[in-house]
C-alpha cells in the first residue's frame, strides 16, 4: 500500500499556483493605438480618448491607484508621459473611456491629473514624429501603499514617476504601438 504524505509546504505551493496576479486590462486597446486614442494635435487627426482601462486582484493593502501612459520611443533622449493619473481611490477598478479628459465626468472623484510632457494636465494621445518608426506605449496601473502621494496636477512626471516608484506595492502593464 502506498502511502500519500502532504505537507504545509505543500499545500502553500498548490494554493498560491492558483493564486490570481495583478492584470491590467482593457476592452480597447488591441496591438496598437486606435484614431480614438491617437491625438488630435500636432499635425495628428485622432480624437484624443484615453482608453477605457480595468485592473483585477489588487495587492489587499492597496490605498490607491495611479496610472501612467510612457512612450519610450519618443525622440526625446528620455521618452514621452501621454498621461499621469493618480490618487485613484482604492475602490475604483476601472478608468471609462475618456477619464483623461480633464473636463469630463469619467474621472474618479479626488483623482488628480497632472501634467503630461506636452504641458497640458489629463491625457494626451500618440502622435509619433513621421519617419520615427513605430512607438511602444507602456500602459502600467500602480497599487500603492499610500492613499494619497501628496502631489498636486502642478507635478511633472519625472517627480510624479519618482513617489510612484517610492510607494509602489505592485504594479502591472500593458503594451500598445504606434506609428504614423
Amino acid at each position: 500500500m502506498k502511502r500519500i504524505v502532504f505537507s504545509f509546504t505543500t499545500l502553500m505551493v498548490v494554493f498560491q499556483s492558483f493564486a490570481q496576479t495583478f492584470t491590467l486590462k482593457s476592452n480597447e486597446l488591441g496591438g496598437q493605438a486606435s484614431s480614438k486614442q491617437m491625438a488630435n494635435f500636432n499635425g495628428c487627426s485622432g480624437e484624443n480618448i484615453s482608453p477605457q482601462l480595468f485592473w483585477e486582484n489588487a495587492p489587499k493593502d492597496t490605498k490607491s491607484f495611479a496610472v501612467t501612459i510612457y512612450d519610450e520611443n519618443a525622440p526625446t533622449g528620455s521618452g514621452w508621459w501621454h498621461w499621469l493619473i493618480f490618487d485613484i481611490p482604492s475602490s475604483v477598478t476601472e478608468l471609462k473611456s475618456g477619464a483623461g479628459n480633464i473636463n469630463g465626468k469619467s474621472v474618479p472623484e479626488n483623482a488628480i491629473q497632472s501634467k503630461n510632457d506636452f504641458g497640458f494636465l489629463g491625457y494626451g494621445g500618440p502622435c509619433p514624429p513621421k519617419g520615427s518608426g513605430f512607438h511602444k506605449y507602456t500602459v502600467t496601473v500602480y497599487a500603492l501603499k499610500v492613499d494619497k502621494l501628496g502631489l498636486d496636477a502642478d507635478a511633472n512626471p519625472p517627480l510624479a514617476g519618482f513617489y510612484l516608484e517610492q510607494n509602489v506595492i505592485e504594479k502591472s502593464s500593458l503594451i500598445f504601438y504606434s506609428k504614423l
